[in-house]
C-alpha cells in the first residue's frame, strides 16, 4: 500500500486507525492494532488519570510502534489527563466532543500531533482554523456519541473533503476493506474503525457485550437521547425504557434521571445486557465473529487491495 498524508503524519504502515472507544480501548487493543501496522488508540474517556498513565506505560512495553490517546473534551479532569499525556511522551492525541481550540496549540507545543473528531463540515472547518493536524469526520452510522444532524458517512466525507485542506480520516460504518476503499475514493486519506475492533479478544469490553455485537442484525441499533448527547445503542431493556419515557413527553431532567450514572460502564464493561447502555455502530450487523485485532487489520488491508484491483477493471 502506497504511503499517503496520514501514514506519513503518524509514521504507520497502513491508513487504518482503531477508534478510542469508551470501555473497549485499553492498551491491549491499541498495541495489537499498532503492531499490525495500523494506529491503535487508548480511549481515556473511561479512565481515571492514574489508570490512563498505567495503560500508556503498558502500551509502550507492548509495542515500539506509534499509538495515540483519545480524549473526550467533556472529561471532568481533562487538565490532569493532558498533563499525563505530555509527561508520558504520547506523540498523537485525538480529541472529541468539545472545542479543539482549547488544547490544540498547547499539545502541539509539546511536539504532539492533534486530530479532532467532528460530525459536520462546520466543525471540520473550525478544527482546521484551530490548527489541528488532521480531522476525523464521523457519519451518524457510528456507535456511541454522535452528531445531531444524522449526516451519513457517504455524504459527509465528500462534503468535508470539498472544504478541507488538511488530512481527512473517515469514520462511521466502516469495518471492511471494501468500506475502507469506498471512503478513500470519496476523499478520505484514512479510515477510523470502531465497532469491528470491539469484537476482539483484546478489547477490554465484557464478553457478554462482544457476543451481543456479533449477534446484532441490521436495524438493531438506534440513535437516541438527542436532548442530552445523541448516542447510538443496541436495542435492549434499557432502550425500551427510553422509548416508554419518550411516549410520555419527558423533560430533559426526566431523561437525565433515567440515564443515571455509569450506565455505559454497566453495559459494555460489566456485561449487564438489560440495564446497560450498549454503544455500537450500525455496521455491527456485518460483524459475525470475535477475532484477533491483527487478523482484522490483515483482512481489511487484503480486501482493500483486492477491491482496488477489481475497481480498476471496471
Amino acid at each position: 500500500m502506497a504511503k499517503n498524508r496520514i501514514t506519513e503524519l503518524f509514521n504507520v504502515k497502513y491508513p487504518l486507525i482503531q477508534a478510542g472507544m469508551i470501555w473497549a480501548s485499553g492498551w491491549k487493543l491499541a498495541s495489537a492494532v499498532s503492531n499490525a501496522g495500523g494506529l491503535g488508540i487508548i480511549g481515556s474517556g473511561s479512565m481515571y488519570p492514574e489508570v490512563l498513565s498505567e495503560h500508556i506505560r503498558k502500551c509502550k512495553k507492548a509495542t515500539d510502534k506509534p499509538f495515540a490517546v483519545n480524549v473526550p473534551m467533556l472529561y471532568p479532569e481533562i487538565d490532569k489527563i493532558m498533563e499525563i499525556i505530555i509527561k508520558e511522551g504520547v506523540e498523537i492525541v485525538f480529541t472529541s466532543a468539545g472545542n479543539p481550540k482549547i488544547w490544540t496549540k498547547h499539545l502541539q507545543e509539546h511536539g504532539i500531533k492533534v486530530v479532532h473528531v467532528v460530525s459536520s463540515v462546520k466543525f471540520a472547518l473550525k478544527s482546521e482554523e484551530a490548527g489541528v493536524d488532521a480531522v476525523v469526520a464521523e457519519g451518524f452510522e457510528a456507535g456511541g456519541h454522535n452528531g445531531r444532524d444524522e449526516t451519513t458517512t457517504f455524504t459527509l466525507i465528500p462534503m468535508v473533503k470539498e472544504k478541507l485542506s488538511i488530512p481527512l480520516i473517515a469514520a462511521g460504518g466502516i469495518a471492511t476493506g471494501r468500506g475502507m476503499l469506498a471512503a478513500m475514493v470519496l476523499g478520505a486519506d484514512a479510515v477510523q474503525v470502531g465497532s469491528r475492533f470491539v469484537a476482539t479478544p483484546e478489547a477490554s469490553s465484557h464478553k457478554n457485550f462482544k457476543e451481543m455485537v456479533v449477534k446484532a442484525q441490521e436495524g438493531d441499533t438506534v440513535l437516541t437521547l438527542k436532548e442530552l448527547a445523541p448516542v447510538r445503542l443496541l436495542k435492549n431493556k434499557f432502550y425500551e425504557e427510553i422509548q416508554d419515557l419518550y411516549s410520555k413527553g419527558p423533560t430533559k431532567e426526566d431523561l437525565i434521571k433515567l440515564l443515571g450514572r455509569a450506565r455505559a460502564k454497566k453495559g459494555m464493561f460489566e456485561g449487564d445486557l438489560d440495564e446497560g447502555e450498549l454503544e455500537i455502530g450500525q455496521i455491527s450487523g456485518l460483524i459475525h465473529e470475535i477475532k484477533p485485532a491483527a487478523e482484522i487489520v490483515n483482512e481489511m488491508i487484503s480486501e482493500f487491495e483486492k477491491a482496488k484491483a477489481q475497481v480498476a477493471e471496471l
